[in-house]
């Protein structure tokens, strides 16, 4: 697509066009069709850039990121664009142009304007529970659900062995995970809080799990406060701090 295209775009919107101008231009759009396409997609950026931020100070974060990108990649450009048009349709041009390069090459991300996803922590290492006499099929009903990630299968199989072992903490850990992933919140912030706040060697990580299903409910405020109470000597720290990052 060529430079200009985009500056006949905005000029488009702007109803700057004369009427002879317009009307060549509305004809390109019924019989070209990859100029009525790149059209389409610039009007969607323009849209985004101007009404997709209600919050100023993330709108204003955005387009000086934005701007920044866009002074690397078109400083070229501004030396001849400024020559021809007014600085207000080059201002615009710039920040489209880098929102497309953003998008394409893979750079247009959010993180520092969008909230953390569960999706992104809800990693799991293979569990090997210990084999204990006659529960020996059902560990191996268990461990095997709960390490091909059918959860469904592995809170029946967990909670059969709770009936059988009630006070196990190792039970009651994977049994909580397997609630989150169900989206049972409240029994499995139950069982993690209580979880949590007995001595025992899944103490942290009920702790890590509790943040992580308060995260996944989207109560942010509540995931930041749990993962703050992770002590550094926890497996899950690291990974905690990142998040408490994201969310503080």
């Amino acid at each position: 697509m060529e430079d200009q295209n985009y500056i006949l775009f905005e000029s488009y919107l702007s109803e700057e066009l004369s009427k002879e101008e317009k009307a060549d231009f509305e004809l390109r759009l019924q019989t070209e069709p990859e100029f009525n396409q790149a059209f389409n997609t610039y009007k969607e950026l323009s849209s985004f850039l101007e009404n997709k931020f209600e919050n100023k100070a993330a709108s204003e974060a955005f387009k000086e990121n934005i701007k920044k990108i866009s002074d690397k990649h078109f400083n070229k450009e501004e030396t001849l664009l400024k020559q021809k048009q007014k600085p207000k349709v080059f201002q615009f041009y710039k920040y489209a142009i880098a929102a497309c390069v953003l998008l394409f090459i893979g750079l247009f991300t959010f993180n520092q304007l969008s909230n953390p996803s569960f999706s992104d922590y809800n990693t799991y290492e293979t569990i090997s529970l210990t084999v204990r006499g006659s529960q020996d099929a059902l560990l191996k009903t268990a461990e095997n659900a709960f390490n091909t990630k059918d959860f469904a299968k592995a809170e029946e199989a967990f909670s059969q062995l709770l009936k059988q072992d009630a006070t196990n903490k190792e039970f009651q850990l994977y049994k909580g995970i397997a609630l989150i992933e169900l989206d049972k919140f409240n029994e499995a912030d139950t069982l993690l809080e209580k979880l949590s706040k007995e001595d025992s060697a899944f103490k942290n990580d009920a702790i890590w799990h509790l943040g992580l299903s308060k995260l996944k409910q989207k109560d942010y405020k509540a995931s930041l406060g749990i993962l703050k109470t992770l002590p550094e000597d926890a497996n899950n720290y690291n990974k905690a701090q990142k998040l408490i990052k994201k969310l503080d």
